[in-house]
């Protein structure tokens, strides 16, 4: 995918600031620290699109990009460790719920997961979610040039045994591996949407 222009749009603390212009959208949902704002900045080819931080809940609202003038990336909240208020955190999970039930823009959720570690109980939870809700969904296996070919291949086979049946496509930042695949998919569903 050739990336011709891709901008910061606005950030949404509910459902009124929502956008609302008919595009498809591309939601991106994982807990906190996974890779979500790499992901997207490796997608759109840019560095600081969406801004990254080692510090986990960096991002506390929905963050809406605008890509070639065509569909939006939106990125969500992380959910589980994060050093805010459980009051705070509680409030994240509705909005990022609020969206993922109600906006009908919704053409994909690409749910991330850490390709070092099993998926958790909250990732598990989310793929339930998914699932039980029929949102359209892939499953990206974040930081995979962290790991060897063995040891990604082991973590793959646990990820597609653990999300039953889901799309698993292996994900690195630094590298791009992944990123044409991610591209299809998305593609595929904002042409279907």
């Amino acid at each position: 995918m050739k990336v011709t222009s891709a901008e910061f749009i606005k950030s949404a603390f509910d459902r009124s600031h929502w956008v609302d212009d008919g595009r498809p959208e591309i939601a991106f949902l994982g807990r906190s620290n996974v890779g979500k704002s790499s992901l997207i900045n490796s997608l759109l080819g840019r560095r600081g699109l969406a801004r990254t931080s080692s510090s986990p809940g960096r991002t506390q609202s929905i963050n809406f990009f605008l890509v070639n003038e065509e569909l939006y990336f939106a990125d969500l909240p992380g959910y589980g460790y994060a050093k805010v208020s459980k009051a705070m955190r509680a409030d994240w999970g509705k909005l990022a719920e609020d969206y993922l039930t109600h906006s009908e823009e919704l053409a994909l959720c690409v749910h991330l997961v850490d390709s070092r570690h099993d998926p958790t109980a909250l990732d598990r939870q989310l793929n339930e979610w998914l699932v039980a809700n029929d949102r359209r969904f892939v499953v990206a296996a974040t930081k995979a040039d962290k790991l060897s070919a063995n040891e990604l291949s082991k973590s793959l086979k646990t990820i597609r045994k653990t999300f039953d049946g889901a799309e698993v496509i292996a994900f690195s930042a630094e590298t791009g591996r992944g990123r044409d695949d991610l591209w299809a998919t998305i593609l595929r569903a904002a042409a279907d949407f």
